[in-house]
């Protein structure tokens, strides 16, 4: 939890070369979304069969999620990227969440 606020409260200190210049929607977006929903949903499952509780497992899957889709914009945020994009990172998030509630209904 503590690296995703980090990642998140980097972007606003001024750390970050630049910030993208982006719309809602595109391709890109949809990448973002699918990859955190794929993401979250494998960490979900991976962390169950390890023996982890399921609301630990489901914190595992969204934080492992979130925290690769932050660490690829400020990856972007540098000066040879695109930059950082808070609309990629909001597709991160409704991936992420979207991710976790399939892999919960599929597990009833």
């Amino acid at each position: 939890m503590r690296y995703l606020l980090l990642c998140c409260i980097l972007p606003l200190t001024g750390c970050c070369s630049h910030m993208a210049n982006d719309g809602w929607s595109g391709q890109d977006k949809a990448q973002h979304f699918i990859a955190s929903a794929l993401l979250s949903a494998a960490g979900n499952e991976v962390a169950q069969h390890q023996g982890i509780s399921r609301d630990r497992s489901a914190a595992i899957g969204v934080m492992l999620s979130l925290s690769l889709g932050a660490s690829k914009e400020l990856w972007d945020s540098r000066s040879e990227g695109s930059g950082w994009s808070w609309k990629d990172f909001a597709w991160d998030v409704a991936g992420a969440t979207t991710g976790y509630s399939v892999w919960q209904l599929a597990q009833h």
